[in-house]
């Protein structure tokens, strides 16, 4: 097989654009990076409501009414509260020694509820009734924006904002100027995208035993502002430069 250096012609292929460019039609490839901050638009929180009994039908008994009195105070909040889920379950046996032998001593049940909450004016009130109520641990608040949410676009925009801006800088530094755009790409876009940075766990409060008479105190929980991050790259062709 013959191929000719330089050409850009293979023997089943037609002309094929040269990855670096040429003196007459140069590339300049660059990389767009945005960095901005929005207020969050959920807060997430979770409630682990336990129980115990000396057999286990007692305490499923009572890990039901303590569940279904959770349940019922959050969704009294209505439209506030954006998804309710009932995460993992379970029923368990506390074994003591016994003489030789092991025996049953208690049964430990729990559930964990996931709270999803879109209106922050109610997120103090709930979380304040949740940590009242007794056997009850309550976490979060998680702050985050939407998978939808316009600031995910805002920063890709200004990303690629910025990669304009840089490349047609770097024309301007040789005397040229952009003629062309070739390619533009998320960073990893062949080979996968960076992984995401888990969110920053928030605080633990648990209620034991009874609650206190009147209302709890409403916490003042202040919303934790989200960064954004956006990168892209970008090639593009640019006019001949002027280096005299």
């Amino acid at each position: 097989m013959t191929q000719i250096s330089g050409s850009g012609l293979g023997p089943d292929s037609g002309p094929q654009p040269l990855p670096y460019g040429t003196p007459e039609a140069p590339r300049v490839a660059v990389r767009g990076e945005s960095v901005l901050q929005f207020d969050p638009e959920t807060a997430h929180i979770w409630a682990i409501v336990s129980a115990r009994g000396t057999d286990r039908r007692s305490a499923l008994e009572d890990l039901t009414r303590r569940n279904a009195h959770a349940l019922e105070l959050v969704r009294g909040y209505g439209e506030a509260v954006e998804k309710l889920a009932t995460g993992t379950l379970s029923v368990r046996p506390e074994l003591t020694q016994h003489g030789r032998r092991e025996r049953v001593h208690t049964y430990h049940g729990r559930v964990r509820l996931d709270i999803t909450v879109g209106d922050f004016t109610v997120l103090g009130e709930l979380t304040s009734r949740l940590a009242e109520l007794e056997l009850t641990e309550v976490g979060g608040p998680l702050w985050s924006l939407r998978p939808g949410s316009a600031a995910h676009r805002a920063a890709r925009q200004q990303a690629v904002r910025e990669a304009v801006t840089r490349a047609r800088e770097y024309a301007e530094a040789v005397g040229a100027r952009l003629v062309a755009l070739v390619e533009l790409a998320d960073l990893g876009a062949e080979d996968g995208a960076p992984p995401l940075l888990p969110a920053a766990p928030g605080g633990m409060m648990r209620g034991y035993g009874g609650g206190v008479p009147g209302p709890p105190p409403e916490l003042d929980l202040e919303p934790q502002r989200q960064t954004v991050r956006a990168q892209v790259n970008a090639r593009f062709v640019m006019s001949p430069p002027r280096l005299d």
